[in-house]
């Protein structure tokens, strides 16, 4: 059975399609949410879920929450006298969300779509697929949450949309996708998040806020940091919770039978404390507006995914950002398990949904370290230069070209790295390939480099020498990838079909074949026209951007049948 799986920062939760519908699967509780929080004790039990939530109180040394954003990193977790990295703690929430399914359906699931966020580099992701293996899964597909949203929310009435956005903000994380869907396709423009912004970050803002007026008798300094803290943020929770239902709410602590501490917040004062998390909102958003190349005005709608998008000051700053009102009929805590269902009837190939295609975004940008020379004759070396820029669609093949620096160098070596900075060292290190090259003075030797990623993380380096005309390959997999080589095979086959340049592919040949001959057949003025826009198209396809060249080849031609059913001139 392939299951889809919301691995949330606050909650998460598993959905099954079944019967031609996505459901979701319900907890022993009877809630289709399931916390994401461990505990333990010292002999080993451990609590999952809610129970470990009732734990926290009195036991926060030995209780675990938020640990998806450590995802990907060394952080180690100390419960019980025991160390826990996050994707540990993550497959144990991963493997109760499994036993729910199991209880339902009498089947035990073995495969998997896990959602994570749009803006998780290689490392978050290669740890939320070694999680899922952890708990018995094999993980079949990451995909990113406000895909997977989108997914729920399109397949509404299955019809096309203008580009939308989605706003996807729970309790860790932060993610915007612009989407568009038309002739059965659900394509991502682009992607862009912050993966350190979410609902704890309004609940830290909140007990900071209140904090001072709440214990003018510092009663709450007296506990212990680990129980204080605690205390604070389950307080902050459960009124920012309140305060999405009305202006003013309660902020209470109760430290015993007879002490309890309590104090009103408003809306507005809320508001205010939030101000400088509300402003990081925006810049993910004109990011994802600009790499898409899509005015806001040109969006049908806002629509609101992740728990955190249920409070007003949110949707108060989102309408000011957008001057309109977002959507938010779609449930926001359900809408990403439901879009993962999907996404497993896809891979499932249910015959309800063959004719649903989606296509993805890489989102972070791929390129290798390489020296520039300055000015003043020195080399400034650890530059990263992109070749397949951040939101391009996947699957995706572009090559870059280089050359030596030194007299008779012999060797190249190209680091691999994913990210934005100007130098490497703020980057992601993938791996490296070095290839030798034949001995010629600085500059004489190019080197052409191709990069080729597809959707499940295989990014292939081939390297070119045209000078020997030698080629050199590499292929970076996720680490927990368990695909046998007949798979492996198989999406490098796919990949193959990619790595021609667009100046190379049979409809571009063909519209520049006929406007190489409109341009032979006239002269004067008209034939100056044909020229730019040859010119134009000839640009276009050096971009190697599918978005340009389709807009490019759509003008061309539509400009060529102008010309020939006018007639002669």
């Amino acid at each position: 059975m392939l299951i889809g799986i919301d691995l949330g920062t606050t909650n998460s939760a598993v959905a099954i399609w079944q019967d031609g519908e996505a459901r979701l699967v319900p907890a022993a509780s009877g809630e289709v949410l399931t916390p994401s929080a461990i505990s333990l004790d010292e002999d080993g039990h451990n609590w999952i879920g809610t129970s470990a939530l009732d734990r926290r109180a009195t036991h926060p040394g030995d209780t675990a929450t938020s640990f998806k954003r450590a995802m990907g990193s060394r952080t180690v977790f100390s419960l019980a006298g025991r160390d826990f990295q996050a994707e540990d703690l993550s497959a144990l929430v991963l493997s109760a969300l499994v036993r729910d399914v199991e209880s339902l359906t009498g089947c035990k699931p073995a495969e998997a779509v896990i959602t994570v966020p749009a803006y998780f580099n290689d490392r978050q992701r290669k740890a939320t697929r070694q999680a899922g293996e952890l708990a018995g899964l094999t993980v079949r597909r990451l995909i990113n949450e406000p895909t997977a949203a989108a997914l729920a929310f399109g397949l509404q009435d299955k019809g096309d949309r203008e580009p939308f956005l989605v706003f996807d903000l729970g309790g860790g994380t932060f993610d915007v996708s612009i989407v568009e869907m038309f002739d059965g396709i659900v394509e991502v423009r682009a992607s862009a998040g912050d993966n350190r912004l979410g609902g704890d970050d309004f609940d830290t803002a909140l007990a900071s806020l209140v904090r001072e007026r709440l214990d003018p008798d510092k009663r709450l300094a007296a506990l212990a940091p680990a129980r204080r803290d605690t205390l604070l943020l389950r307080a902050a929770r459960r009124c920012r919770e309140a305060l999405s239902l009305s202006n003013e709410a309660e902020f209470f602590v109760t430290l015993d039978e007879e002490t309890r501490l309590s104090t009103l917040v408003g809306q507005d004062e809320f508001e205010a404390a939030c101000a400088p998390l509300l402003d990081r909102l925006r810049d993910p958003i004109v990011r994802a507006l600009r790499d898409s190349a899509i005015e806001a005005a040109e969006l049908s709608e806002i629509v609101l995914v992740g728990g955190a998008t249920r409070m007003p000051v949110v949707r108060k700053a989102i309408t000011r950002l957008f001057g309109r009102f977002p959507n938010a009929t779609v449930h926001p805590d359900h809408a990403v398990a439901l879009g993962a269902a999907i996404q497993a009837g896809l891979a499932g190939r249910d015959a309800a949904l063959e004719e649903i295609r989606i296509t993805d975004v890489c989102p972070y940008t791929l390129g290798v370290e390489v020296a520039e020379p300055d000015a003043h004759g020195g080399l400034q070396r650890g530059l990263f230069s992109p070749i397949i820029e951040r939101n391009t669609p996947v699957p995706v093949s572009r090559v870059q070209s280089y050359s030596t620096l030194s007299d008779g160098q012999t060797q190249i070596e190209f680091g691999i790295y994913q990210g934005e900075a100007r130098e490497v060292v703020r980057n992601i290190r993938l791996g490296e390939i070095r290839v030798p090259v034949p001995s010629r003075p600085a500059g004489e030797v190019d080197v052409e480099v191709r990069f080729s990623y597809d959707s499940s993380g295989l990014l292939e380096v081939d390297v070119h020498i045209p000078l020997d005309d030698s080629r050199h390959n590499l292929v970076l997999v996720e680490e927990e990838d368990r695909a046998g080589p007949e798979d492996l095979e198989a999406r490098r086959a796919r990949l193959a079909e990619l790595k021609l340049h667009p100046r190379e592919e049979m409809q571009n040949q063909a519209l520049i074949a006929r406007a190489e001959r409109c341009y032979e057949d006239h002269i004067g003025a008209m034939r100056h026209a044909i020229g730019r826009w040859i010119t134009h198209f000839a640009g276009a396809l050096d971009t190697q951007d599918p978005h340009v060249i389709r807009e490019a080849r759509d003008r061309l031609s539509a400009n060529l049948d102008g010309i020939e059913t006018s007639g002669p001139l």
